[in-house]
């Protein structure tokens, strides 16, 4: 099947009397198959949003070539729209209208039948408030208007820039639930968020952006496992002699007030055989396994302090990551 959305080589400067020029994107690539939950995540700044405006026409590009839903974007935009439902950055409404008015407005502009209101309002929560005035309305419950007007079309393809910003937790969940339950319908979902944690658990795929070009592509599960160190957090009650002696086995060992880190041990039987025959008994043997956040991290170049502790799995803490490749200069 083709790709739901397809970009290759974008590229995008902008121009400032008082910053001159300044590259946003910088020959980027994504691609996105039907029926995926697909994660976009960059630092600030690395060129998201502009990647984002720039798929949906609302900026001109300067180079590239892009589609959405086999149609070539910007151009061939007009053809696809009635498919497709995104919110970017933070939409503006009149906060004299409810949320229902700007809903039957949007939809009556759009072509769209206005018994998808109602509909929209009950999947993100806002039925009961939907005859409220906007402007009484807090920043996770504006998050989520957002999140109607996009689903109004019942979309294709739904792009969503950010669309847990102001959610508390149990809105988080709300909207991870309702992005499942669409995607079990065959909708394929691009999401871009700061909440790495939550894109872990919600994606299937992603795509990180760094200085406006891909610096990782794949499944979760393999985009991680790039970061596996094979590492052991060790509990004993005796720490100096343990790392004595797995150090004289041969293992690469750190030590810590209240545990140890084994690197790069294949089966943590070794651990528990070598200390066990001299007496060291063990009281925890687990594995530190990256996490989304951590890989994040290495790959955009993020700084971390080498000095923390090492956490738990599912937090564990890297080193200090490579800095991508800096952009090059592009013509306009």
């Amino acid at each position: 099947m083709s790709p739901v959305i397809e970009i290759s080589g974008l590229r995008k400067t902008f121009r400032s009397l008082r910053h001159g020029r300044r590259i946003a994107v910088d020959g980027f690539d994504l691609r996105v198959e039907p029926g995926q939950i697909h994660g976009f995540l960059g630092p600030n700044g690395s060129g998201k949003t502009t990647t984002l405006r720039a798929l949906l026409g609302l900026v001109r590009a300067d180079g590239g070539q892009m589609s959405v839903l086999g149609a070539r974007a910007p151009y061939d935009l007009p053809r696809v729209a009635g498919r497709v439902g995104a919110i970017v950055e933070s939409p503006q409404f009149f906060g004299n209208f409810t949320a229902h008015r700007t809903l039957r407005l949007l939809a009556l502009a759009g072509g769209v039948p206005t018994s998808r209101v109602d509909e929209a309002l009950d999947l993100v929560g806002l039925r009961e408030r939907g005859h409220e005035r906007v402007r009484g309305y807090s920043l996770g419950m504006r998050q989520r208007l957002a999140v109607a007007s996009a689903l109004l079309k019942d979309p294709e393809l739904l792009i969503l820039d950010e669309p847990a910003n102001g959610l508390d937790p149990a809105g988080i969940r709300e909207m991870r639930d309702l992005t499942r339950s669409l995607a079990a319908t065959g909708v394929t979902v691009l999401i871009s968020s700061h909440i790495l944690a939550e894109i872990q658990l919600i994606c299937d795929h992603v795509t990180i952006i760094s200085d406006g070009r891909q610096v990782a592509a794949g499944r979760v599960d393999d985009v991680l496992a790039g970061f596996d160190r094979h590492e052991i957090r060790v509990g004993v009650a005796e720490p100096d002699r343990a790392a004595e002696l797995l150090r004289g086995a041969g293992l690469a060992v750190e030590t810590y007030p209240d545990h140890l880190v084994v690197g790069a041990v294949a089966d943590p039987e070794l651990i528990a055989r070598t200390l066990g025959e001299q007496g060291v008994w063990v009281r925890e043997l687990t594995p530190l396994r990256p996490d989304l956040e951590s890989a994040f991290l290495e790959l955009t170049g993020a700084p971390t302090d080498p000095l923390l502790p090492r956490q738990h799995p599912g937090e564990p803490v890297i080193d200090l990551g490579t800095p991508t490749h800096p952009a090059t200069e592009v013509d306009a």
